[in-house]
């Protein structure tokens, strides 16, 4: 906590040092001779020298590393690499794990995410008992004779887990890191559920998959029935406000904690600090330098960044890092807003290529699960589930919106939901709210309840069941809602 409070009273010059650190240590690799690190001495060159990159732009590198090569983006070997699933599409990402990022930024975040559980409920029982850490797969690959793995982070972190962390993990590693996704969540249900746990983690969608087929075998009401000493949730990977009536449900009337984490392929980048709030503190001392590139120029390959000391309040930014595993000014896709600069916390708003605006509305996935939010609340319903995309013009009207919703509690009337969302996404994005008036661009919003399992059986039928694979919410073409459409029907 000492570490985590000297990072919070000293932002700006933990970033410096945090710069010099990863520019001197990678002056020598491919990519530091090509662009010259060794004369790099501030922010402001880097920035001019350095074009900012993406999957694409270092792709070419991190084939080259997979197939053995080594001294190219970062010094020390890198031998793992975490398939990154943010969306759905069939094109994978191998992001590349160093020794360093798995010491000094995953694990750290491991450590620190407990610290804080710790720190903020002193009578705390954490150490007595274990904790069910719900991941993903990894495999092996040989390319030319050079064998690396690349899974899930979260396989990569559970393969390689100091033995502190294991020795209170559950279940064993055999079945954690199983590649069949039904069969494993059955015998991690079979393995826990008469366990003395004392916290979970793992991704809210299929963590509730699992925790309601361990009371569906111990024929109990509440999680809490089953594991009494269960004091905290660490959840991330998705917006958890859907979910959270659904959990406090599923934990009936006690006090567990949820602590929300930001800990993606690229890194570990914020914890959920205090007790009362949902923003995440920003974790500045895990070896990654942060750039902001604010959202209307996301597109635009030079752009100006801004560092931390010229972010705003509640301006949208898409994060830009560079990393102690050779991802160098990358955009990772994930936009921000600051909700705090003293110290640094923020909430996650979206992705750079999850919104939808086929008219100019500009609907990120911030304003729409905040309108979903209201409208459950308004209505008396939760949901498990959604996606959504335009419906184009055509020669007979406007555009509209078309949302397709699996409902863990449905509305008594899907049409008043309807026109309660419509009016809450209206309060909440001004341009939805201009784009309908009087029907003139949008109409009314098109709402499908889905029946229950389809997202499960569309993320089936694109063999993409498991924690780290989500169904991307908002998308501009109409691929998804259309696949969407065909298993309703």
């Amino acid at each position: 906590m000492n570490q985590i409070d000297l990072f919070k009273r000293y932002p700006l010059e933990t970033q410096d040092e945090c710069f010099f650190n990863l520019i001197d240590t990678a002056r020598d690799t491919a990519w530091g001779k090509k662009y010259e690190y060794a004369s790099i001495d501030n922010v402001d060159t880097f920035k001019e020298r350095v074009p900012l990159q993406d999957y694409d732009s270092l792709k070419h590198y991190i084939e080259r590393m997979r197939n053995g090569e080594q001294q190219l983006l970062w010094p020390s070997e890198i031998k793992r690499f975490a398939k990154s699933s943010g969306t759905t599409s069939d094109k994978s990402k191998f992001i590349p794990i160093s020794e360093e990022s798995l010491e000094l930024c995953h694990y750290r975040g491991g450590k620190d995410m407990i610290s804080i559980h710790c720190n903020n409920f002193p009578d705390n029982q954490f150490f007595t008992g274990k904790n069910l850490a719900l991941g993903g797969s990894y495999s092996t690959d040989v390319f030319s004779n050079y064998e690396s793995v690349h899974g899930d982070v979260s396989a990569i972190i559970l393969q390689d887990l100091p033995a502190w962390a294991e020795y209170m993990r559950l279940p064993s590693r055999e079945i954690a890191l199983m590649n069949e996704w039904e069969e494993k969540l059955e015998k991690m249900a079979t393995a826990t559920m008469d366990e003395n746990l004392t916290s979970i983690a793992g991704v809210p969608s299929w963590m509730l998959v699992l925790l309601k087929r361990i009371l569906e075998l111990k024929g109990k009401k509440s999680i809490i029935e089953v594991w009494p000493n269960l004091e905290v949730y660490f959840h991330g990977g998705v917006n958890f406000s859907p979910y959270r009536e659904q959990y406090k449900e599923l934990f009936g009337s006690s006090k567990v904690n949820f602590l929300e984490l930001y800990n993606a392929s690229e890194g570990f980048f914020g914890i959920q600090d205090q007790n009362d709030s949902e923003e995440l503190l920003l974790m500045l001392d895990y070896g990654i330098y942060y750039e902001f590139l604010p959202i209307e120029n996301g597109e635009n390959t030079d752009a100006k960044t801004l560092s931390l000391d010229e972010v705003e309040l509640y301006k949208n930014y898409a994060l830009v890092i560079s990393t102690n595993a050779g991802l160098w000014r990358y955009k990772i896709g994930d936009t921000i807003q600051f909700t705090s600069l003293s110290p640094f916390r923020f909430k996650i708003t979206g992705r750079t290529k999850s919104f939808i605006n086929a008219f100019g509305e500009e609907v990120i996935v911030d304003n729409a699960e905040k309108a979903l939010s209201i409208a459950c609340e308004k209505t008396n319903c939760s949901i498990k589930d959604y996606t959504a995309a335009p419906v184009y013009f055509s020669e007979t009207g406007s555009g509209a919106h078309e949302w397709i919703i699996e409902f863990e509690t449905p509305p008594d009337n899907l049409e008043y939901f309807s026109e309660v969302f419509d009016n809450a996404l209206k309060s909440v994005n001004s341009d939805y709210e201009a784009k309908r008036y009087q029907n003139m661009v949008l109409k009314f919003p098109l709402v499908h309840a889905a029946p229950p399992e389809t997202f499960y059986k569309w993320l089936k039928s694109k063999n993409k069941l498991g924690g780290q694979y989500k169904v991307p919410r908002l998308c501009n073409d109409r691929i998804i809602v259309e696949e969407m459409l065909s298993l309703i029907q």
